[in-house]
C-alpha cells in the first residue's frame, strides 16, 4: 500500500515523520531533485516517441 504526503516545508516535513516514527509506520523519502530528473527523463522520452526519434532492437538483440 502507498500513500504520498506532500509537506510544504521541512517544519511540515518533520512534523509527518515525527508522527509515522511515533506510530511505527514505515516510510521512505524521495529526493526531490531525483524525482524532478525522473519526471523530466519521462517527458524527454514522450516527446521523442511523438517525433519518431526512436530506435526498434530485435528481441534476440536486448541483452547483448
Amino acid at each position: 500500500m502507498t500513500i504520498t504526503i506532500n509537506p510544504k516545508n521541512q517544519k511540515e516535513l518533520r512534523k509527518v515523520k515525527t508522527i509515522l516514527k511515533a506510530i511505527e509506520v514505515d516510510f521512505w523519502e524521495n529526493d526531490e531533485i531525483y524525482s524532478k530528473q525522473f519526471v523530466e527523463k519521462i517527458q524527454k522520452s514522450r516527446s521523442e516517441i511523438k517525433k519518431g526519434e526512436t530506435k526498434k532492437i530485435k528481441i534476440a538483440d536486448l541483452w547483448k
